[in-house]
């Protein structure tokens, strides 16, 4: 049988294997971004025809978006106006997944799953993010590194996403053998025992919290953690540079900006950042000038600060939350993804940083030979839509009211809750639900157990990342039960909020 003639997929793995990172990151230089925007909205406009529809509801004519101007003035696409009002193969290119070779999914509110197409070709341009932290915080180039893949596999876009990624890097001729135990601690413990002597460090990749549960465990099993110089590498949920110190004290860090690293993505754009030393290395700085920070971003609590090419993912910001566009198998195209943040200039930046007396990357912490990338930055405070991100799982406050509505639970509770993610003295972090009860009710111990289970049962049925990602010792949602109208959760005259950052 013949071989087949190469395809543009080949070429795309071509330059990403034979191409030096330095050069990969070049493009987000004189205006390429913008260019590349108009090019994928003039490709999307041809040969999408979800997008061809969405246009023409807003009677928008292609041919009339000719600059950048004009596309800022595009309508947002977002899950309700366009991933649900029309069908999967139309969002595609070809208005096929013919050019598709694997799927993702998230949860949705209803426990309905969002599927995401992708194929290996899209995913080169999140290895990208992949190799900045393995080249320029781990230099991974130069030491044999073992990665261990803590999320959870399966069709979940977490683990098989950076799976993939990282097998690109090895087949780009990094010294880098990957492990997939998923969130399976025994199995962890075992590679670790097996395989980690033999390179010079390990990297593990998982939501903050679990990775922080496999140190903690795995030094309870006797694991010295120190022996295999630990990388850590982390998505999904923002979290204080305390936490950060408290986990590097674990694995015996000693350079807490190159040691750990946290990517920014979402199942539908894929990684569209990622920390860097100088990003971490700015956040240290600011997590102790709260006023400082208070100026920069508009609130004293810190959100994740990561640096992005946009020449690959390109941000905007709209009333206070992010907008992004980017080729995937489902293009994106000034798509809302409601996170809550913003955008700083690279020497925007370091012009605040210069007015509040930092002057060099030594004032920061880092040492000489540290060289930073003239790259942007977005800032994410978290999801604007209500959600709270626990283990990596989106939770969302209609799962909960589910469980709150069964009828031996009712007779006690208004359905007023707030829900919010909290962290223990030890760093640990827990899922916390604060009930309202029935003006008539008084608190009895005996219902937070019921109510928990309730609550942790519903989830279990409707949320299939919570299901998924969060270990089961660490599902059972923890309850606080208030009288009505409790000013500290539900005062009168206010419209309630069901979720806290």
């Amino acid at each position: 049988m013949p071989n087949p003639s190469p395809s543009p997929s080949d070429d795309r793995f071509n330059h990403f294997i034979t191409t030096p990172l330095d050069t990969l990151l070049a493009g987000q230089q004189s205006g390429q971004a913008e260019r590349k925007c108009l090019d994928l909205f003039r490709r999307c406009a041809a040969e999408v025809p979800a997008y061809r529809q969405f246009l023409a509801a807003h009677h928008i004519n292609p041919a009339g978006i000719g600059s950048y101007p004009a596309f800022q003035a595009l309508p947002l696409m977002d899950k309700s106006n366009y991933m649900q009002a029309y069908s999967l193969p139309e969002r595609c290119f070809g208005g096929s997944l013919k050019g598709a070779d694997r799927i993702a999914v998230s949860s949705g509110s209803t426990g309905r799953p969002t599927f995401w197409p992708r194929s290996a070709t899209y995913e080169l341009d999140v290895a990208v993010r992949f190799e900045q932290v393995f080249h320029d915080s781990f230099r991974a180039h130069e030491r044999s590194t073992l990665a261990i893949v803590c999320f959870a596999l399966g069709n979940w876009v977490g683990g098989l996403f950076t799976t993939s990624c990282c097998w690109h890097l090895a087949r780009k001729g990094y010294p880098l053998l990957v492990a997939t135990p998923g969130n399976n601690k025994a199995e962890i413990f075992r590679v670790v025992r097996e395989l980690s002597p033999h390179f010079e460090q390990t990297v593990l990749l998982g939501y903050p919290p679990f990775v922080k549960d496999v140190l903690d465990a795995g030094s309870a099993e006797g694991i010295d953690w120190r022996a295999y110089h630990p990388k850590l590498v982390f998505a999904g949920e923002v979290f204080s540079e305390e936490w950060r110190s408290l986990v590097g004290q674990r694995i015996g860090s000693e350079s807490p900006c190159s040691d750990s690293a946290s990517l920014y993505g979402t199942a539908d754009g894929g990684v569209l950042g990622n920390e860097t030393p100088l990003s971490i290395a700015i956040r240290r700085w600011l997590s102790t000038r709260p006023e400082a920070a208070r100026e920069l971003f508009g609130e004293s609590r810190l959100p994740t600060l990561v640096q992005y090419d946009p020449s690959s993912r390109f941000f905007e910001v709209h009333e206070g939350t992010l907008v992004v566009s980017g080729e995937n198998s489902v293009p994106l195209l000034r798509y809302h993804i409601a996170d809550k943040g913003g955008l700083l200039g690279y020497d925007g930046l370091w012009a605040f940083l210069r007015a509040h007396g930092v002057h060099s990357l030594g004032d920061l912490g880092l040492n000489g030979d540290f060289q930073p990338r003239n790259l942007p930055f977005v800032y994410v405070f978290g999801r604007a839509d209500f959600t709270v991100s626990y283990y990596g799982a989106n939770i969302y406050p209609e799962n909960v009211t589910v469980g709150l509505e069964q009828p031996d639970i009712l007779a006690w509770v208004t359905g007023k809750f707030v829900l919010e993610t909290a962290e223990s003295d030890a760093g640990d972090k827990y899922l916390h639900i604060a009930v309202e009860l029935l003006p008539e009710i008084i608190p009895d111990e005996a219902m937070k157990p019921a109510i928990a289970a309730s609550i942790r049962k519903q989830l279990l049925r409707l949320n299939s990342e919570f299901a998924n990602y969060t270990p089961v010792e660490r599902q059972m949602p923890q309850i606080t039960l208030h009288p009505f109208a409790d000013p500290g959760y539900f005062p009168v005259g206010v419209k309630h909020r069901y979720t806290r950052g």
